[in-house]
């Protein structure tokens, strides 16, 4: 239960610093709200206290999440995730998220096995609308969607980045 003065919309933000750069984290009160990749330059942010209540919990979860989080990185498959709050997403986006999460480490999947699976197999479009609003990047794989006839598609995180998600993960990727 949240309380009037404490919205669950309420976000911490936290870094997380990896090899590849600078990772942003925010919670909510509920758990991981977003995560974000590393930003090229040093525009400031704003990082609100993280009221007492809050303090110990979010920091468990930022310690689950930095886990988390690097061992993907490097290619290997988490023990232990932090809570995630995907309230912000649509009943349709959190059914192509949690499809997303169902891909093992290592391998990939469709945007059209990822509809069929949602059991909308007209909605592969739609799919990769949900892929590119992942809010909780490495954690929720979208790197793992793939365009037909297995071409990368796009990326959030631009191709660059979901080339090395998928390297790290010993996934061969197509040459353009």
């Amino acid at each position: 239960m949240t309380s009037p003065t404490r919205p669950a919309a309420a976000r911490f933000e936290l870094v997380i610093p990896t090899e590849q750069g600078e990772f942003i984290a925010r919670y909510s009160a509920r758990g991981l709200a977003r995560l974000t990749f590393p930003r090229t330059g040093t525009a400031p942010r704003v990082r609100p206290a993280i009221p007492r209540d809050l303090l110990q919990q979010i920091s468990t979860w930022h310690r689950l999440t930095s886990r988390a989080l690097k061992m993907i990185l490097s290619g290997r498959a988490p023990l232990n995730w932090p809570p995630l709050d995907l309230s912000g997403g649509t009943e349709f986006q959190r059914q192509v998220w949690a499809a997303l999460q169902r891909i093992p480490l290592g391998r990939t999947a469709s945007y059209g096995d990822l509809a069929r699976d949602i059991g909308r197999p007209q909605a592969f479009r739609a799919v990769g609308g949900a892929c590119g609003a992942n809010p909780i990047v490495v954690l929720i794989p979208c790197h793992r969607a793939l365009a037909a006839n297995g071409r990368l598609g796009g990326f959030s995180g631009g191709v660059k980045w979901k080339r090395t998600l998928l390297a790290a993960e010993g996934i061969a990727v197509p040459a353009r």
